[in-house]
C-alpha cells in the first residue's frame, strides 16, 4: 500500500469515527418528517413535485450503467454513503433532530438527477427499517434531501470548478451547500404547512431555519471535510472510475 494511500485511508477511518461517536444515536425523536405530520394536501402536492424527477433519474441511471456497467460499484457506495450518514442524528435544541445527508458526493460523481432515486431509496428504507420519516412524507423528504440538496450542490461544484485549482474547496462547498439547503426546503415545506399565527409562512420559516441552523450548520461542515477525504481516497484507489466520472460530468452529466 502506498504511504499516500495509508494516510489517506487513514484519515478516512478516522472521520468516520469522530461522525460516529459526535452523531450516535439518542432519544431525539425521528429525523425528516415523520410519518403523518404533514397535512394530506401537502404531503400528496410534496409526492407530485417528487416523482417527475425520480422518473428521469431512473432513465439516466439506466443510460449510465448500461453504457458503463463498471460504475455500479460507484452508485452502491453513493447509496451506502448517504444511508450512513442520513442515518446518524443529533438532537437539535427543540428535541427534534438534525443530521448529515450525504447527497453532495453523489451528485457531484453522478449528476442530481442520479441521486434522485438513490436518495429516495435510502429514505425509504430508512422509513420501513429504522422508523425515520414516514411513506406519506417520503414525497416531501426525497424533494428536499434527494433533489433540491444534490441540485444545489452539483450546481455550486459546477461553478467553482471554473476556478483553478479548486478541486477540493469545490467538493467540500457541494458537499455542505447540499446539506444545509435541504434543511432550508424542509424549513419551507413545514412553514407553508403549519404557518405562524403571528407572521405567516415567512415567521414559520425563520423559525424552523433558526433550530436546524444550531446544529446543522456544524454537521455541513463536517459533513463536507469528511466528503473530501473519502473523494482523495477514491482517487488513490479507483482512478480509473473516477478518471470516467470526471468525464461524464465534463460532458454535462445530470
Amino acid at each position: 500500500m502506498k504511504k499516500r494511500g495509508f494516510w489517506s485511508f487513514a484519515a478516512l477511518i478516522a472521520g468516520f469515527t469522530v461522525y460516529f461517536m459526535l452523531n450516535e444515536p439518542g432519544t431525539a425523536q425521528a429525523m425528516h418528517i415523520m410519518e403523518g405530520f404533514l397535512p394530506v394536501g401537502w404531503a400528496v402536492f410534496w409526492w407530485v413535485a417528487f416523482l417527475p424527477f425520480f422518473v428521469l433519474g431512473i432513465i439516466r441511471l439506466r443510460s449510465m450503467t448500461k453504457e458503463n456497467p463498471e460504475l455500479k460499484l460507484l452508485l452502491g457506495l453513493a447509496g451506502a454513503f448517504t444511508f450512513v450518514l442520513s442515518a446518524l442524528k443529533m438532537p437539535s435544541v427543540t428535541g427534534s433532530s438534525s443530521h448529515p445527508t450525504g447527497t453532495g458526493l453523489g451528485a457531484v460523481m453522478l449528476g442530481p438527477l442520479p441521486m434522485g432515486v438513490i436518495g429516495s431509496v435510502v429514505l425509504l428504507f430508512q422509513a420501513l427499517l429504522l422508523a425515520h420519516g414516514g411513506i406519506t412524507t417520503l414525497g416531501a423528504n426525497a424533494f428536499s434531501m434527494a433533489v433540491a440538496g444534490p441540485f444545489a450542490g452539483y450546481a455550486v461544484y459546477k461553478l467553482m470548478m471554473k476556478l483553478p485549482d479548486r478541486e477540493k474547496l469545490a467538493l467540500f462547498c457541494a458537499a455542505a451547500v447540499a446539506d444545509l439547503m435541504t434543511y432550508v426546503v424542509t424549513s419551507f415545506q413545514l412553514a407553508v404547512a403549519f404557518p405562524a399565527a403571528d407572521g405567516g409562512v415567512l415567521a414559520s420559516f425563520l423559525k424552523f431555519g433558526g433550530i436546524f441552523a444550531v446544529t446543522q450548520i456544524p454537521l455541513a461542515i463536517s459533513e463536507g471535510l469528511l466528503t473530501v477525504l473519502l473523494w482523495n481516497w477514491l482517487k488513490s484507489y479507483s482512478p480509473n472510475e473516477m478518471s470516467l466520472l470526471k468525464r461524464k460530468v465534463k460532458g454535462g452529466n445530470a
